[in-house]
């Protein structure tokens, strides 16, 4: 059993690479107009709702390569939400397709309960993120910063990372579940296969990209895996977001914390902790790019 799930796997990254890496058009019919991620309270959906040492980019310290690791890779960071969106409550309520269905092409996010906002978070945690990254030769490409009124919706930050022909991309978000429900856990495209959405060519390495980035996020952050979300893995398979199913660049998105949750919101709310995150996540995707 185990060798026939190894040799799927490895089929389908090879199928992948293949593909130019992308699996599929550029961009599905082309880039929509302005305007979300799925879901609740968070950029994801609301509440309840894994490496080999050969070939390792971290030194005995904990930290990334040198300059020039990831030069010649494209890296597409996705903060969730957009802290204006709350200004614009009738164009994010649009309607757009995702493949399996209709959605909202975006939502305002989720906060803690002193008001710290879900997209304030996602965007300081992104832009530390591309420091990281362009500091080891990266190209990063935001879906937005800070510099849009509203959005984008979902299907059009799927498309800025297939535009982008990305090696991996990332949608960072915090969750609104209910206080007690802590961790961090890791969003994985589900086999999609619906209208304008084909995720065949990508499930398998952004199982990949998921599992070095919960474990990278792990260790760099000290943060425990969902207690929620995931039996205890830190890994959750999702086929209602656009923002994957959409994708056809290897692409998760992860959940940093809780942030109706007292203690994890301490964490969500430090800048220092924030700091942690970012080189979690930029290690996670180094981890995938260089091995």
């Amino acid at each position: 059993m185990l060798a026939a799930v190894a040799l799927v796997a490895v089929g389908g990254w090879l199928f992948w690479r293949q593909t130019g890496g992308h699996g599929g058009p550029t961009a599905r019919g082309g880039s929509p107009a302005p305007g979300r991620t799925a879901g609740g309270g968070t950029g994801a959906g609301g509440g309840p709702g894994r490496s080999t040492d050969h070939g390792s980019t971290h030194r005995p310290d904990g930290k990334g390569d040198p300059h020039g690791s990831l030069k010649g890779r494209t890296v597409v960071i996705d903060p969730g939400h957009n802290p204006h969106n709350s200004r614009h409550t009738g164009q994010i309520a649009r309607q757009v397709n995702i493949g399996t269905a209709r959605k909202e092409c975006d939502t305002t996010g989720t906060a803690t309960n002193d008001g710290y906002a879900e997209a304030s978070f996602t965007l300081d945690v992104a832009r530390r993120v591309r420091t990281l990254l362009e500091d080891q030769g990266a190209k990063v490409v935001l879906t937005q910063d800070g510099d849009r009124s509203y959005g984008p919706c979902v299907d059009e930050r799927a498309a800025i990372g297939n535009k982008a022909h990305a090696d991996a991309a990332v949608s960072i978000h915090a969750d609104g579940s209910a206080a007690g429900n802590r961790g961090f856990h890791v969003i994985l495209p589900a086999r999609v296969t619906a209208g304008p959405a084909d995720t065949t060519a990508i499930t398998g390495p952004s199982r990949q990209l998921g599992k070095r980035l919960a474990d990278r996020f792990r260790a760099v952050t000290g943060s425990a895996r969902s207690n929620y979300i995931g039996d205890g893995t830190g890994l959750d398979v999702r086929g209602d977001l656009g923002g994957l199913n959409l994708s056809t660049v290897p692409k998760v998105f992860i959940e940093c914390g809780n942030m109706r949750d007292a203690k994890d919101a301490a964490q969500l709310t430090d800048g220092g902790w924030r700091q942690k995150a970012a080189r979690g996540i930029t290690e996670g995707i180094t981890d995938f790019l260089t091995r």
